[in-house]
């Protein structure tokens, strides 16, 4: 979709490296500048995020390296930076001298607080910045703390994903005007903005600022649930149907215990009733019993189990050594992906390119 866009990114950790993985996998050529040194102290030499791209290890802070990563920028369509405010612009290769060089580059920042504000400029993570948003608050359920997979809510969602969105927006209006743009994707918008969802209850009543007492963390049917064996299984029957269809297949459809679906003083003492209910078996024994319901339960399968889920696998959705196939799909078909190059490894045919 994106082939004969190109792209430079400036090395980074987590979210801005993870959009230009994906802006690659959408067939843009993105080169990455990598610094000098043995390579991410997270992902190591060869980071996953790197599938797809090139590669040219450049000093900026030197001169002559910093006029390679000025001539790659120049003939670039879009750029990427996860750095501080203040970094790049620091070193000459701020928004302003880019685009004055190259006026329809689409200018891609990527940071957790944002460009402004007043924590701007502090050191932040993941989970510092979804619990500033409020993206953390239903994250669990009262009395237990507020937990997230790591990475998947701020660093992704609110970050990677919003700055793709940005850069693609930008690039769209850079053909039809030739003018570039700023994106500002901070992780503390984007997962704020992801809130809408479920801001969008609010009117209804469905939606409490107290954990618990909202129409999806609190009810019984939307939990996470021990089996005998210690694995767990995923309750989410939200529609009426498919709460008779779960209640069905447990043989509790006549039992009053659960004939009230969604009255929020009885949620405590139904949760309580299904965990012994759910925890009398082990997690294989209830996957027989929902296989092909529309009750909405699903086990929680660790990276590896789900490699080997017949749907998962169907779909080809893990590949080799745990790597996640790309998405979204286009016509149907799974697109394939180059590995991680080794740090620096198309330096020279990129300096040869640019005629240095």
């Amino acid at each position: 979709m994106l082939h004969g866009t190109r792209v430079v990114e400036f090395e980074g950790l987590g979210p801005a490296p993870f959009a230009a993985m994906m802006l690659a996998e959408l067939g843009a050529e993105v080169v990455v500048i990598h610094r000098p040194g043995a390579g991410s102290p997270v992902a190591g030499v060869r980071n996953l995020l790197d599938r797809g791209k090139r590669s040219i290890v450049l000093d900026v802070k030197n001169a002559g390296d910093l006029a390679v990563a000025r001539a790659l920028v120049a003939r670039a369509d879009a750029l990427i930076e996860g750095l501080r405010p203040g970094v790049m612009e620091r070193l000459g290769l701020g928004p302003e001298e880019m685009r004055a060089a190259n006026p329809g580059l689409v200018y891609g920042r990527m940071t957790g607080w944002g460009q402004d504000g007043p924590r701007a400029h502090q050191a932040g993570h993941d989970l510092n910045y979804i619990a500033t948003s409020g993206a953390l608050w239903y994250a669990g359920v009262p009395g237990t703390p507020p937990l997230t997979p790591p990475t998947l809510v701020g660093d992704v969602g609110g970050g990677a994903l919003y700055l793709v969105a940005g850069v693609l927006a930008g690039l769209i209006h850079a053909a039809r005007t030739g003018q570039g743009t700023v994106v500002d994707a901070a992780i503390v918008d984007g997962s704020a903005h992801m809130m809408a969802l479920l801001m969008s209850m609010r009117p209804t009543g469905n939606l409490s600022m107290v954990r618990g007492q909202s129409l999806l963390d609190g009810p019984h049917w939307a939990r996470v649930y021990a089996c005998a064996c210690g694995g767990w299984l995923s309750v989410q029957c939200l529609e009426p149907q498919f709460y008779a269809t779960f209640l069905g297949c447990l043989g509790l459809s006549d039992d009053p215990r659960f004939a009230a679906q969604n009255d929020p003083a009885q949620w405590p003492a139904q949760t309580e009733a299904l965990a012994g209910i759910l925890a009398a078996e082990p997690r294989a024994h209830w996957e027989g019993v929902f296989a092909g319901s529309d009750a909405c339960v699903a086990p929680v399968l660790r990276p590896d189990e789900a490699a080997c889920d017949p749907h998962m696998a169907a779909r080809r959705v893990w590949g080799e050594g745990l790597a996640p196939a790309p998405a979204p799909r286009f016509d149907g078909v799974v697109r394939e992906v180059g590995a991680p190059p080794e740090r620096g490894a198309d330096g020279a045919a990129i300096r040869a390119e640019l005629g240095l």
